[in-house]
């Protein structure tokens, strides 16, 4: 399992990375990070797209689900199995958009592996990793315009200008992700005294748990994570913005 994430992820990621920051006549790992992760996105565009309008079908369907889960409430058999038909009906399936966030962390991990072993070759490119057409850069310039290193975590015992902007993109990318899970919450129920269903208590803890989790890698790992992550996330809400107010590229099952 190892060898194959390594030669199909981990190494044409590092590669492609380093082809990027080779192109780049100003030699910024930032700016190259950035370019890759829009190329990630681009190539994971169809799942994600799927897995978007998978999630906004199923807040559709939340009234209805939450009327069979009332329904039986107290026969939890009687209950999976008018859920199950329900979803087979609408052609649905609430494991659907587990996918993309399966490869949203595949690729999360390979970009931590690219970026630490960087780190520990003294910010040098390691021969053995690259293509034979991937000319090796030598020293890796690890900032980002000059100001963030990439390369480092959040050193809290020695503060510098360069950590505040450390910071800032850390808690820019928790905010970004916290957004991004705000927009696809399932809807609240409309009578005061309904119980919240277990897809909306799952959105509502995620809403937090996302942004904390984002805030901890940020500040336990190298800073060119968060950046990845901030790049993917605002990447993910513009295009769940278009497919949310674009009625032509929402479901279109009738729910029955």
């Amino acid at each position: 399992m190892g060898f194959l994430f390594n030669e199909i992820v981990y190494r044409p990621l590092y590669n492609l990375l380093i082809f990027v920051y080779n192109t780049l006549s100003f030699h910024d790992f930032g700016l190259a990070i950035i370019i890759v992760t829009i190329l990630i996105k681009l190539a994971l565009l169809p799942l994600s797209k799927k897995q978007i309008e998978s999630q906004k079908k199923m807040q559709e369907l939340q009234p209805k689900i939450k009327e069979i889960q009332e329904k039986y409430k107290k026969d939890k058999e009687k209950q999976s199995k008018a859920l199950m038909e329900f979803y087979k009906t609408n052609k649905t399936n609430p494991f659907s958009g587990c996918l993309p966030t399966i490869f949203q962390l595949v690729f999360l991990i390979a970009i931590y592996r690219v970026l630490f072993n960087i780190s520990k070759m003294g910010l040098l490119v390691d021969p053995k990793e690259l293509y034979l057409f991937i000319p090796n850069p030598g020293q890796i310039n690890q900032y980002f315009l000059g100001l963030v290193d990439l390369s480092k975590t959040i050193n809290f015992g020695h503060l510098s200008v360069g950590s505040f902007f450390q910071i800032m993109l850390i808690v820019a990318a928790a905010v970004a992700q916290y957004f991004q899970i705000k927009m696809i919450m399932p809807a609240k129920p409309k009578t005061a005294s309904a119980t919240p269903d277990l897809a909306s208590t799952m959105s509502t803890q995620m809403m937090y748990l996302g942004p904390l989790l984002t805030l901890f890698i940020g500040v336990k790992f190298p800073t060119g994570l968060a950046l990845y992550w901030l790049v993917s996330t605002v990447f993910a809400i513009m295009q769940q913005k278009k497919l949310i107010k674009n009625p032509a590229l929402r479901p279109g099952t009738q729910i029955k």
